[in-house]
């Protein structure tokens, strides 16, 4: 008989996980959105990410969708937690109401179920629970590219050293498509810190090689030579070194930010910077766009990953935001935008008036498409990947 799996949340990190359990599992996929559960169940899928669609549509998975707890929990060895954690300002933390809604859920229809938490917490919060049901494991996912780094994950953390935990991972190994898996045992705030301490330092990649980017835009320098002489250093290496308008997507800027909270009464100066880069960055792009004296600026994508949908907290908008602010007039390409405007911004969902109408036209990323009006394209893209 096989393990029964439920798993709440079916954002791109719930989604995925219960799409690689379902392999030797029997999944339940939950919630709260009907629509997306109606998406799901009529064979579509509600968030972009290629692989994931064709691994959907294609493999043998023992995987059903609902958007009723009772029915998702009954019976469930364990119970996946994939709701979304946003930054709060106010508390200067995550906002974990989604999954303590959960925990109450699962507590009161199937106590005897083991819950793992994939959503992103603070440092010392299952600790802060005082209880023995539930443990921390973090997820490495990129956007667009969530199955695949499921199918193929760099490590398993598990946050409890116990069978259940140990089980669990094995579980994660099982559905990949690598047996070679590294996996690691922690206590739960240590697993806490591995999740926010690797995407502070995948944040400082970013924004060095951006402040690099910056003095070379400022002082006439070829950005790429630099880049490509410093990252010879196998030290250093060639890798996530294309500079952009700064961090961004969902993960990145939350994660820094509450690894700065987490740091009050220890001394430190890095991770504030770090959080602190990406204004600075987004400060500097704008000034370089004003220089040129645009009326009409064009952005091209809201979006920080090529292959994803997913704009919040997407650096670009910082940008937007201080052209506007100079009286810049905006218009934005984005094909999922509903509606006629987008923070002030005109939506247009015709590359060709788009590109007719702007006089500059801001891409993050550089893509095929603009290749008819590269002449108007603003982009610090200078090795084609994220």
């Amino acid at each position: 008989m096989s393990t029964r799996i439920a798993v709440a949340g079916l954002g791109y990190v719930g989604l995925s996980v219960a799409a690689v359990l379902a392999r030797s599992c029997t999944v339940v996929g939950l919630d709260v959105d009907a629509e997306r559960v109606a998406e799901l169940r009529s064979g579509g899928t509600p968030i972009q990410d290629a692989d994931l669609a064709r691994f959907l549509a294609e493999e043998d998975l023992d995987l059903t969708f609902t958007t009723d707890p009772e029915s998702a929990y009954a019976d469930a060895e364990f119970v996946v937690i994939a709701t979304p954690t946003d930054y709060d300002t106010a508390t200067d933390s995550f906002d974990t109401r989604s999954v303590e809604a959960v925990m109450a859920d699962v507590r009161r229809l199937a106590p005897e179920a083991t819950m793992v938490i994939k959503s992103t917490v603070p440092v010392g919060y299952v600790d802060s629970l005082d209880a023995d049901d539930v443990f921390f494991s973090p997820e490495f996912l990129r956007e667009g590219r969530a199955l695949h780094d499921n199918l193929h994950p760099s490590r398993i953390v598990v946050g409890e050293d116990s069978d259940r935990a140990r089980w669990f991972a094995q579980l994660l190994v099982k559905g990949a498509d690598t047996d070679t898996v590294p996996v690691l045992v922690t206590g739960s705030t240590e697993a806490e810190a591995i999740k926010l301490f690797a995407n502070t330092y995948l944040a400082m990649r970013v924004a060095f090689f951006n402040e690099l980017d910056s003095y070379a835009l400022l002082h006439g320098l070829d950005s790429r030579e630099v880049i490509d002489g410093v990252g010879l250093d196998a030290r250093i290496g060639g890798h996530y070194n294309n500079p952009s308008f700064g961090y961004g997507g969902y993960c990145l800027p939350k994660d820094t930010r509450q690894l700065l909270a987490n740091y009050a009464g220890v001394p430190q100066n890095l991770i504030r910077a770090v959080v602190e880069a990406n204004t600075t960055r987004m400060d500097v792009v704008a000034a370089d766009v004003l220089s040129r004296r645009p009326r009409v600026v064009g952005v091209h994508r809201l979006t920080m990953k090529a292959g994803s949908d997913n704009f919040r907290s997407s650096a670009v908008i910082g940008v937007m935001e201080r052209l506007s602010d100079a009286g810049v007039d905006l218009l934005v390409y984005e094909p999922g935008l509903a509606g006629k405007e987008f923070l002030g911004a005109t939506v247009c969902r015709d590359l060709g008036d788009f590109s007719e109408r702007a006089e500059v036209i801001l891409a993050n990323r550089m893509v095929p498409e603009l290749a008819p009006v590269a002449d108007k394209v603003w982009t610090r893209d200078l090795f084609g990947a994220d």
